[in-house]
């Protein structure tokens, strides 16, 4: 029998709160952490799909991106709403992603000079990109020993064709109206039915032609024009091989919207 002085001893265990919850918690943590390698690994499959021009507008997008700024504006949105339309072609998908990523003339020159020192390092010295007042310049210029056209001819080297399919590939899915400009030195023909004007005229021409092959839409083209040697690159040299020339100019909108003409 128990002794009835002997005291009863009630010991009563509160369980904290945070050892009840602690055995969820690396679930939502798990959870968390599988969330973000789907869309890493989404992302890298979206990259490694689309050509470099465009993965470098991806990522002019994502350098300039606020989600402040810019809330329930996702490119991962707009990528899913192409990619889950059906009967749509890679290319038809990419020009509407393009639509998400607006290039100012100073974005898309460091994307191209990124793109000439990757592609065309070798030459790159022949190829001068500036900024204009509406609008990008593009020219590919002669070197003594490295002409982009045969003498007094308007038949591209193959310097000048690497070139323009370097540019053509960084411009053609680009709705950017663009002229393309011929230009010479100064040395004359001794015949008169053939000059610097229909040399300069011809290789335009044939540049046009260039970028078409290589995917550029010709309804964008606003000009095609030969200048001669009267808008010299070097005008203190007028025979200098750099003033024999082909320039590209990429417009973009002004201030009131407007592409320059």
């Amino acid at each position: 029998m128990r002794d009835k002085d002997q005291k009863i001893i009630i010991k009563k265990v509160i369980k904290r709160a945070e050892e009840e919850s602690h055995g969820g918690q690396w679930k939502v943590a798990y959870a968390d952490f599988v969330t973000a390698l789907m869309a890493f690994f989404l992302m890298m499959w979206l990259i490694t799909m689309i050509a470099p021009e465009k993965r470098a507008r991806v990522a002019t997008y994502f350098k300039h991106f606020s989600i402040f700024a810019q809330s329930g504006q996702s490119f991962m949105d707009k990528s899913s709403e192409a990619f889950n339309e059906a009967g749509k072609s890679e290319e038809q998908v990419f020009k509407e992603l393009q639509g998400s990523f607006t290039m100012n003339p100073e974005e898309f020159k460091e994307t191209l000079k990124n793109a000439i020192e990757e592609k065309l390092g070798d030459i790159k010295d022949q190829i001068l990109v500036d900024v204009f007042e509406g609008g990008v310049r593009i020219q590919l210029v002669d070197q003594e020993g490295k002409a982009m056209f045969d003498l007094g001819s308007s038949k591209p080297t193959p310097i000048a064709l690497r070139i323009l399919q370097v540019i053509a590939d960084n411009i053609k899915s680009m709705p950017n109206p663009l002229a393309v400009e011929g230009h010479t030195d100064s040395l004359m023909y001794s015949s008169t039915y053939y000059s610097n004007w229909e040399l300069s005229t011809e290789r335009a021409l044939t540049a046009r032609k260039e970028l078409e092959q290589y995917g550029v839409d010709p309804n964008r083209l606003t000009r095609v024009a030969g200048y001669a040697d009267t808008v010299p690159l070097n005008k203190e040299n007028t025979k200098d091989p750099r003033n024999r020339r082909i320039s590209i100019l990429l417009m973009f909108p002004t201030s009131n919207g407007e592409a320059s003409p």
